[in-house]
């Protein structure tokens, strides 16, 4: 493509463009995180999501569950009875254990995902530490000196000049 062919081209999109460009996002939508900063989270942070996700667990275990066996039997009752609102119930009970276990699920897996990240982070974390001091140490192997200092060496004398 030649170059006169290229600023062709450019003016013929200028000119059946109605807006401004925009590039990534919309007007009015918030910056990308790469223009923000990037994302910072500590590991107290992550601890305190797995945290509430585990208490939420065993919260639903605790208090979500207590309706499905009296349910249970109700509709067995029920149906044992032939009223066709036992089928119903029943129906509405396994549905009720499955989301609940569904639920349940999703909590154990955010739990269990936040202490992996912290540990993942954490290695990350001791692994640049023991990069950046090696490198410390080797730092000082250079500063460290045999004897006393002499007496500076008089080509690098700034003062006589």
């Amino acid at each position: 493509m030649a170059w006169d062919e290229w600023e062709q081209l450019k003016a013929d999109a200028a000119g059946r463009q109605t807006t401004g460009m925009r590039l990534n996002r919309a007007d009015g939508e918030p910056p990308m995180p790469s223009q923000t900063g990037d994302l910072q989270v500590k590991n107290g942070d992550l601890a305190k999501i797995g945290s509430h996700a585990h208490t939420l667990y065993n919260q639903l275990w605790d208090k979500a569950r207590v309706a499905v066996p009296t349910s249970d039997t109700a509709a067995g009752d029920l149906s044992g009875q032939g009223f066709a609102l036992g089928g119903g119930l029943k129906h509405v009970s396994d549905r009720w254990d499955e989301q609940l276990k569904s639920l349940m699920d999703a909590c154990a897996q955010i739990s269990n995902h936040m202490q992996t990240t912290k540990k993942v982070h954490a290695g990350d974390d001791h692994y640049i530490w023991r990069q950046m001091s090696s490198i410390a140490s080797l730092d000082a192997g250079f500063d460290e000196r045999v004897g006393e200092p002499g007496e500076k060496n008089p080509v690098y004398d700034t003062k006589k000049k």
